[in-house]
This record gives C-alpha cells, structure tokens and sequence, in this order.
C-alpha cells in the first residue's frame, strides 16, 4: 500500500523493477547513495579538487543525510588508486576499545554475547581520522570548502529520501536510550520529503574543518563523547579518543578472470570476498546461468567455507595468529573448494556463518586524472549504539559487539583493541595495472557476499556496472538459512531447497538485507561507466 510523505505525495512500495542505464562521464564520477552527497563530490571535482577532496565531502554529507547508516560517530575503510604510481593503498580508519576494556567487564554484565545498545560496545570512531589522513595525503583542496556542503546541510536543512526515512524509521537504537535526541525530532523519525535540520553536527563539522582531527578527538568534544559513553555504561576515557590513529596499510589481492580484486586487510572482512573468489576459482560455477540454482549453490558454498575461516582468523592484526595471505594462496583454496559439494549443502560448514546485520554507506568516486577512492563508512547497527553524545548530533558506533567472548580468541575482547570489522571497499586492476573499476556494497556481513555476486556480474557475464547492481542477490542468515530477493526464478528457489539450503523469500523494505552497491568501472576507452543501487536512494553522475 502507498504512504503518504510529509509533503503530500504518495510514497511507492519498494519494488524491484530498476530500469536505470550505466552513467558514463570522461573526467571524473561519484557514485553515492544519497544525491545530495553526489552533489557534493562533484562540486568538489569541477573545483578541481582531487578524488580524495571529493571522497570526504561525500562522506561527509553522508553522515549529516543518512545519520541512520554512517557518521563522523563511526569507522571507516578505504581503498585508493594512485595513477600516477599504478599503487593501491589501503586506509584503516576504524577505532579502537578503551584501555579500561576487558573481557572481565563485558561478562560482570551478565551477557553471553557483546550487547548491541550498550555503552561497553562503543569503540573510538574513526571516521574522522580516516578523513583528515585521507585529505592530508591526498586532498588539494582545503578542508573548509571539502566539508562546506554537509555544514550547509546540516545548518540549513534537507529533504530526506524514501529509503532513508524507512531505514531512519527502525530506530530502536535511539529509543533505547531516549526518544528527545536531536536525530528523533518530536519523538519520531522524519517522514519522505521532509526537512530535517541538525545544527548540532553542523557545529562539529565547522570545528574539524576549522581545527582538523585534533578538534574532535581532544578537548570538548572528546570529553562529551567519553562522558555519554560512560553515562551508558561503557568505560572510554577522553585519553582513548586522543589516541586514535588511522592506519595506512598494504591491501591483500587475488585474481579473478584476469582481474586483480583488491580488499583491505583484516581486522576488515575483504578476504572473505577474495577467499570465496579464489575457491570459486576452482570450480565450474561460471559455466552455469546466471541465477541458476547451479551458480547460486557454488557461489553461496564457497562464501560460507571462507566466513568459516573468517570467524576463526579476522581480528586486529596485532593479535593474528597468521600471515593472511596464507588464505589466499592456491593450493589452499582449491582444498576449499573440494569441500563444494555440487549437489547438496555441505552441512559441516556452520560455524563461520555471518551472526548480525547492520547499516553501513559505500561510495566511489574517480577524478580526471585517473585516480579513485573506493569508501565504506558506518556506524554498524543503525545509528549504532543509539548514544548521542549532548549537544553534538551524531550517534556513537557500536563496533565492539563484534569482539567474541571467547577466551584466548584472537578477536577476544580486549583492552586497546580493534574489533572484527564488517566494512569493506573494493577495488580491481588490470594486469598492466590501470584501474579496472572502484566497487564496493554496503551492509554488514552482506558486504562480502554482494562483493563476489556483483564482480561475478562483471567478469563472468560482462555486465555493465547498472546491470551488475540490479541483478538480484542471494544473503546468508544468521542462522545458516539463505534468504533469496524476490524475483529469484521459482526453479532456481525450489532446486536450492532440494540442494538442503533452508531459503526464504525477501520483499519490500527487507530487501534492504541485500546491501547497497555502488560500481565506478574505468573503460579500455578512458571514459568511466558507472552505476548506482536500485535499492537505495542514491545516483551516479559524472563530469
């Protein structure tokens, strides 16, 4: 049924029948999910400025228009393609547990699992720091005018979008903790069309822009963040927030069909994307359909053999027991892939299954000299942990509930500690090393499956990046069953079934579980041929 909007219109079904075409441009492209934020990127690359200037306005505008999925209170990851060396480099921009944090803490709680709306679950954010070392590297712009659209933004108001006032709807993380938040006005989410206003953020990002990282992360606003957290019941201290770091570091690879896949490393989950792709390299699952259940089987086996391997090695990689690459290396994944069994579930295979969910924004963007940044931020669940810290607008993450409690773990919880994370950019090269494309899909532990769903698109079946993002998708639950989107062929659902796969049928706003991509490919042309998530309320544009 059709809802009305706070401005009079009616609001349609979330139904799937995209009929978008690739964007393509020659001297730079963004690709978000948020129009506004697009606005922004290219604002900053008609001035200009480098992919860097206009990644962070992106991400930026973000955390004021989409505060239910991202936020300066949040991690980020990115990955960035320097043309003029052929390099990819690798950004950790994700925050650390408190000094005071230990595994004693979390279980005088009572818990057997980290809490989700729990101040002991916040982690430093990141974000920032991945902004300002991603703009201090890269960036030719100054920091005022990059991050002067999302102040205007949040100073004078937007218009929230569908998909983003349903996301903003589901905000049991704020209630948890009060209904009077500047993110709730009158004690509700903002309906489609309406304008919501947060002078609050505004303020904190005038301050960063202003005084930089070190605005954020000491003095003031550093002792409002430590006192929520503490008031909630978490043990961060303003000492833990001055720090925090964002880390530049070597990315891991694979190859597939000729195409270098490039991931951050852990304690991010990309070598789940690129452990699936290499066992996937083994078998004959690209000599099936697309969506056929035969494709769909191989495709989701293999992601669940490397989420097994996941769940037993990602952590902060001060504390791995192992070189990573170890994972990827052939001989390994072809054992792997001899687990496949191509006619039934491998029901050995359980305990690496993906456990939660979460709302997290991917974006990309290319400059016209070649570079591009490929970017994940996120505040995990949505808005978090559902804190805002007094007078700032924002919600703090809740990353920690992504430690185990399992004693002598590698990703235990710990003091000064980075947890498992979720958020993953992407980016692929070509064997002469040029860009091949900037990719990513948002949304918690989907990340890595819609990453080998949307690059099986690309270079088994040559599909332009729209295509590639429209096609339907499969997720693996929590609890091991398959949820399958709509519009999946009804052979392809009942054979899965018969293959021992417990599956069920998402629509309407649940397709959300299927993430949020985004796809910038550079053609053998020079142009760049983009595209945009049917599921979300963005766009791609170009210059």
């Amino acid at each position: 049924m059709n809802t009305h909007s706070a401005i009079g219109f009616c609001v349609p079904p979330f139904a799937f029948s995209s009929r978008r075409s690739p964007v393509f441009a020659e001297y730079g492209m963004v690709a978000a999910s948020q129009p506004q934020a697009v606005a922004a990127g290219l604002d900053m690359l008609r001035a200009k400025g480098s992919a860097a200037d206009a990644a962070v306005a992106v991400a930026a505008v973000l955390a004021v228009v989409e505060p239910c999925s991202t936020g300066i209170g949040g991690d980020a990851f990115a990955l960035c393609f320097d043309a003029a060396t052929g390099t990819v480099h690798a950004l950790n921009g994700s925050g650390r547990s408190g000094a005071q944090f230990t595994l004693d803490k979390v279980l005088a709680l009572e818990v057997e699992e980290m809490p989700l709306y729990h101040g002991i679950s916040v982690t430093v954010p990141g974000a920032c720091a991945a902004w300002c070392a991603l703009h201090e590297r890269f960036g030719k712009l100054p920091l005022e005018q990059v991050l002067a659209p999302a102040i205007r933004l949040a100073r004078d108001g937007f218009c929230v979008g569908p998909v983003t006032s349903e996301l903003w709807s589901q905000a049991e993380a704020l209630r948890k903790h009060t209904t009077s938040s500047p993110l709730l006005a009158n004690g509700r989410a903002p309906l489609p069309g309406e304008r919501v206003r947060n002078p609050h953020m505004a303020k904190v990002l005038q301050a960063v822009a202003s005084h930089g990282k070190q605005a954020f992360y000491e003095g003031e606003l550093a002792g409002r963040m430590a006192a929520a957290v503490q008031a909630a019941g978490g043990v961060l201290q303003p000492e833990d927030f001055a720090a925090c770091t964002a880390d530049w570091v070597t990315p891991l690879s694979t190859e597939y069909r000729g195409i270098r896949v490039h991931e951050c490393p852990p304690n991010g989950q990309g070598i789940v994307a690129l452990s699936a792709l290499g066992i996937l390299g083994h078998t004959d699952h690209a000599d099936h359909a697309p969506l056929s259940p035969e494709r769909l089987h191989r495709q989701i086996e293999a992601l669940r053999l490397a989420f097994a391997d996941a769940r037993r090695y990602v952590c902060d990689p001060a504390h791995a027991e192992l070189d990573y690459n170890t994972l990827l290396a052939p001989d390994y994944t072809a054992q792997r892939a001899a687990r496949i069994q191509p006619d039934k579930r491998n029901a050995a295979v359980m305990h690496g299954t993906p456990e939660a969910g979460s709302d997290t924004v991917q974006f990309c963007v290319t400059d016209r000299d070649g570079n591009a940044i490929s970017m994940v931020n996120s505040v995990y669940g949505n808005f978090g942990s559902g804190i805002v810290p007094e007078g700032l607008g924002f919600a703090l993450q809740n990353r920690g509930c992504n430690f185990t409690l399992v004693e002598g773990h590698p990703n235990c919880a710990g003091p000064s500690k980075r947890p498992y994370h979720t958020i993953i950019p992407c980016m692929t090269t070509r064997q002469d090393g040029s860009l091949h494309s900037a990719m990513g899909v948002m949304g918690g532990f989907m990340q890595p499956q819609g990453h080998v769903q949307v690059i099986s698109a690309l270079l088994d079946d040559g599909c332009d990046p729209q295509s590639a993002l429209d096609r339907l998708r499969f997720c693996i639950n929590p609890d091991g069953s398959v949820a399958l989107e709509e519009g999946l062929p009804e052979e392809t659902i009942e054979t899965l079934a018969a293959m021992r796969h417990t599956v069920n049928l998402c629509q309407g706003h649940d397709r959300k579980l299927f993430g949020r991509g985004q796809v910038i490919l550079r053609t053998e042309e020079g142009f760049y041929a983009a595209g945009s998530d049917p599921r979300a309320d963005g766009c791609a544009f170009g210059i």
